[in-house]
């Protein structure tokens, strides 16, 4: 019997997640996973620094364990081949402390590892994750290892100001527009700036 998952993509399509738009809800999921240090650090990571969870996960514990507040490493992106850099701010380094402090971890060792097999978590169970927290805190929509990404983008637009060029060249996108769409901007947006009177 074939049973159709609505939530899978036509052939040749993709399932879009979303970012999380809400500063009260990214402090809801922190609180949630709270006691456990590697998840925590996953998400604090992931939406501080708009790395793809392909490249957090092949971080190893020597690669940040002695990084500072405004410190950074060079990472090279899969996808792209191209450079970007892992950023720690205080947030990010407050919870690598937790993490390090949690358990005598290897220096080899994946940051983010399965307890199991003591490989780095799979993109797969990264999306089991955030879909997980999301419906914990009743957050509608659909979610995944990239609401870690558009979050950190969206965010960074709404709250700070940041806008769509230097976005752009933090996701290494090849232009403004590309990060739009990435982003979601929607018409309300576009219509709530026609209403700025000059």
């Amino acid at each position: 019997m074939n049973i159709k998952n609505p939530n899978h993509p036509a052939k040749g399509s993709r399932i879009t997640v979303e970012p999380i738009r809400r500063l009260a809800d990214i402090k809801s999921i922190k609180k949630l996973i709270m006691d456990n240090p590697r998840n925590h650090l996953l998400f604090v990571l992931g939406i501080n620094n708009g790395l793809r969870a392909g490249d957090l996960l092949k971080l190893k514990v020597r690669d940040v364990k002695n990084l500072r507040p405004g410190q950074s490493i060079v990472i090279r992106e899969s996808k792209t081949g191209k450079n970007n850099i892992l950023m720690i701010n205080k947030t990010v380094y407050k919870a690598l402390q937790i993490f390090l402090e949690d358990a005598g971890i290897d220096n080899g060792e994946y940051l983010f590892a399965s307890r199991k097999t003591k490989k780095p978590l799979t993109i797969q169970s990264v999306n089991a994750l955030v879909k997980k927290w999301a419906r914990e805190i009743n957050l509608s929509g659909n979610y995944g290892a990239h609401t870690l990404r558009k979050t950190f983008g969206y965010i960074q637009r709404t709250e700070f100001g940041v806008g769509f060029e230097i976005l752009a060249k933090r996701f290494n996108h090849t232009s403004p527009a590309v990060t739009m769409r990435y982003l979601g901007l929607t018409s309300d947006e576009v219509n709530e700036v026609l209403m700025n009177e000059i």
